[in-house]
């Protein structure tokens, strides 16, 4: 009777798991899906769109890209940790997804992306941009950070949300340059970029290719870059740190991104997309594209990423904290 009972638990093991064998072995064999969490036009959504064409080459399958903006990302970060861990749901996240876990510690929804997603790769990064608004009387950071001592009932800035890159690195900016604020969050960047181009805002902090557009456009002006070096593509604009000699928190001033999936994912369909990354990032005609807007094409793996997500919430947590910085929720 025992070799009978082994059998066919044997069997049984067999069902279940050849299709999640076969599944990874023959890993992307249809569209996948990749997530950005905020509206179209804005750093994140910008950046993957000049890679995309070369990792979908890269996996050899078709990349569909899906802006599921909302609650300050939470609607595109909720949606892809609930979604089945096969690996045709990716997350292209940046790091607000960091920020956001520093500032709210407990969502009330009770997210939490250690917890939930993989790491699969990180992709790149690129400084930050000092922007303001064409009907604001300042030419220069000094200028600005004088009017806006000015300023009845203080200045208002906008982001792409509470919790998202724009938001903290505004608060960390204008903390050291010593001046008072009016946060006003959009469901995105796009919206935000829009809105200091519409002269609806006073500042915005945004990435530099989106600000370097802006900038060539004569829509905004651009007062300093998070950079230590100037930017090759925006060389006028001075540092904010070694030129303008503002002294800020110790946190990172830019936007990086990276790749995840559901928590549960196959460790070889994770493994299958961490290649795709590195091909894409090492790819010449990617890097030229990206080092032409001063993004660096830097490739990680899985665990490194998510190394960087622990730091992340970790130092923008010492700052928000010191800083009693709270939002609603």
């Amino acid at each position: 009777m025992r070799p009978v009972i082994q059998w066919c638990a044997a069997i049984g093991l067999l069902v279940v798991t050849a299709p999640l064998a076969q599944a990874q072995g023959t890993y992307p064999d249809r569209p996948i899906r990749f997530v950005v969490a905020f509206p179209p036009g804005g750093a994140t959504d910008t950046f993957f769109r000049q890679i995309s064409n070369e990792l979908g080459t890269a996996l050899g399958q078709t990349i569909v890209i899906e802006n599921k903006g909302g609650a300050g990302g939470y609607v595109g970060w909720q949606y892809v940790s609930s979604a089945a861990p096969d690996g045709y749901t990716v997350l292209v996240a940046e790091n607000a997804l960091g920020i956001n876990q520093a500032l709210f510690k407990k969502h009330p929804s009770g997210f939490d992306p250690l917890r939930d997603y993989d790491a699969v790769a990180a992709m790149g990064s690129t400084p930050l941009v000092f922007t303001i608004a064409n009907n604001v009387p300042a030419n220069s950071f000094g200028e600005f950070v004088a009017w806006s001592k000015t300023v009845k009932d203080k200045f208002n800035y906008g982001s792409a949300g509470p919790g998202s890159v724009a938001h903290l690195s505004a608060e960390v900016i204008i903390d050291g340059a010593g001046s008072q604020s009016v946060h006003v969050p959009y469901k995105g960047g796009g919206p935000a970029a829009a809105a200091v181009a519409g002269g609806h805002v006073a500042m915005v902090v945004s990435a530099l290719p989106v600000a370097k557009a802006q900038a060539e456009g004569k829509l905004i002006k651009a007062l300093a870059v998070t950079s230590d070096k100037r930017s090759l593509s925006m060389p006028d604009v001075p540092t904010l740190r070694s030129d303008l000699g503002v002294k800020t928190a110790d946190v990172a001033l830019e936007f990086w991104w990276g790749l995840f999936t559901p928590k549960g994912t196959p460790p070889a369909i994770n493994a299958r997309l961490q290649k795709a990354v590195q091909d894409t990032m090492s790819n010449p005609a990617v890097r030229e594209r990206l080092q032409r807007v001063d993004t660096d094409p830097s490739f990680a793996p899985g665990p490194a990423l998510r190394v960087k997500l622990e730091n992340e919430i970790k130092n923008w947590s010492a700052f928000i904290d010191a800083k009693g910085i709270k939002v609603e929720q």
